[in-house]
């Protein structure tokens, strides 16, 4: 079992207040007691706590808190001690700290004066937060590949935060000076506090069920590191990797951390850089616009430069001469080709027209009506219906049918055979009364 401690702090007499003075202590004067008896018991200590809500000012002093479970006290490094330290103080280390104590007189409040500062082992907290990160970055929810480029764009923005803090005025500030036109949808919820992972998570999923926005903005204003922890919280995480809806995480100030921060698709350092990111600067897009008009002024200009040069050269009279040019060759070949067709067209009729008169010529010549005109004629068969009509009395009954072979030899005739006579002129029927050989 730990040895028990006990600390005895002689206090001067005049301090306790068992020599009573005459008359009523001003502030001032009880604060400069309170300070002297401090500062001279208390010059030199070491004091080992985690580091909580470190922040270093403008003139380069660093202000932070050192606390164990039960107790805080206040301490300041400045800025020359500060850059003797080969490391960074943030939120969650566990320093031991060697120093002096004092009374910061214009709040009553005291204070370690820090000299030198010496790392004492990882805070629980931040111990708490690596561990998480490194399992849930085994899960992948980290990952690059996962994360989407944000609409230039958006409509719609929806803010996780709390209604009353810093980051929807500073939100709504640089969207209205910025770009007016971009919808604020703020999603209340408390960003501190046992109950707030839960209720951000929710917000979170609510935002996506309802498809509220183009881009979603999950954040709070600046704070310690136990302030920041509901967006470390698991249940906060997992919403922000499942989101649909594109996430900037806007956790406190560039310094300050969370695990969302990881998770989303763009950390922003505050959250009025994220309402920077979401909102083109009208500014920009006008100048783009300009920008965009003067190179297309400058283009259609050069573009109409060369069609008047190129047009230059289509002058009424240019053109005129220059279609003459090229017109007349065309026209004369026409004109010869003409005038040779209508030659070889003459030329082929009259070649054709004596071509069929001596042919015309021949045939008359080998014609048989030439023939039967110089007194010879053709002798044909005639079939008759029935023979029987022809013993007929009345033979102008008799009907003739069909035309028989040409008669060639009289052997071949018979007697009251039909025969049919053709000469020149006409044609007669005729009946074989005698045949002689």
């Amino acid at each position: 079992m730990a040895e028990k401690k006990t600390y005895l702090w002689d206090i001067p007499e005049a301090a306790t207040g068992s020599s009573q003075p005459s008359e009523p202590l001003s502030v001032s004067a009880l604060t400069s007691l309170i300070k002297g008896t401090l500062e001279g018991f208390y010059s030199s200590v070491a004091v080992q706590g985690e580091v909580s809500n470190a922040k270093l000012s403008s003139s380069g002093h660093l202000y932070f808190s050192l606390k164990d479970k039960e107790a805080l006290i206040q301490a300041v490094m400045f800025k020359y001690r500060l850059s003797l330290l080969g490391f960074d103080i943030r939120d969650g280390m566990k320093l031991i700290v060697s120093g002096g104590v004092s009374i910061y007189a214009a709040r009553g409040q005291y204070q370690l004066i820090a000299q030198s500062a010496r790392l004492a082992g990882t805070g629980d907290i931040l111990a708490m937060l690596e561990e998480r990160k490194r399992r849930l970055a085994a899960e992948g929810l980290f990952e690059e590949e996962r994360k989407r480029p944000l609409p230039r764009f958006p409509s719609r923005v929806a803010l996780v935060t709390s209604p009353s803090g810093a980051a929807v005025r500073d939100i709504i500030h640089v969207l209205g000076r910025r770009n007016a036109g971009v919808d604020l949808i703020i999603l209340p919820c408390p960003v501190q506090g046992e109950k707030a992972a839960e209720i951000i998570a929710a917000r979170i999923r609510q935002a996506n069920r309802l498809s509220i926005a183009d881009v979603l903005i999950v954040g709070r204003g600046g704070g310690s590191l136990e302030d920041l922890l509901a967006f470390s919280d698991e249940i906060v995480v997992r919403a922000v990797a499942e989101s649909e809806i594109p996430v900037i995480s806007a956790v406190g100030h560039e310094i300050d951390w969370a695990l969302c921060d990881y998770a989303a698709d763009l950390r922003a350092a505050t959250p009025s850089a994220a309402a920077e990111l979401v909102a083109e600067s009208r500014a920009t897009l006008l100048s783009e616009i300009n920008q965009f008009e003067l190179a297309l002024e400058s283009t259609i200009r050069a573009r109409l430069e060369r069609a008047e040069t190129a047009l230059e050269a289509f002058a009424l009279q240019d053109v005129e001469a220059r279609f003459m040019r090229l017109f007349m060759p065309i026209a004369r070949r026409l004109d010869d080709a003409r005038e040779a067709l209508v030659q070889g067209v003459g030329s082929r009729i009259k070649d054709l027209s004596h071509r069929r008169a001596l042919a015309e010529n021949a045939l008359e010549l080998t014609s048989p009506l030439a023939v039967l005109n110089r007194g010879y004629s053709i002798t044909r068969k005639l079939d008759r219906e029935h023979t029987s009509q022809l013993k007929a009395k009345d033979k102008a009954s008799s009907r003739l049918v069909g035309k028989g072979p040409i008669v060639r030899d009289a052997s071949k005739l018979g007697k009251a055979e039909a025969l049919q006579i053709i000469f020149a002129s006409g044609s007669a029927k005729v009946e074989v009364e005698e045949v002689e050989e």
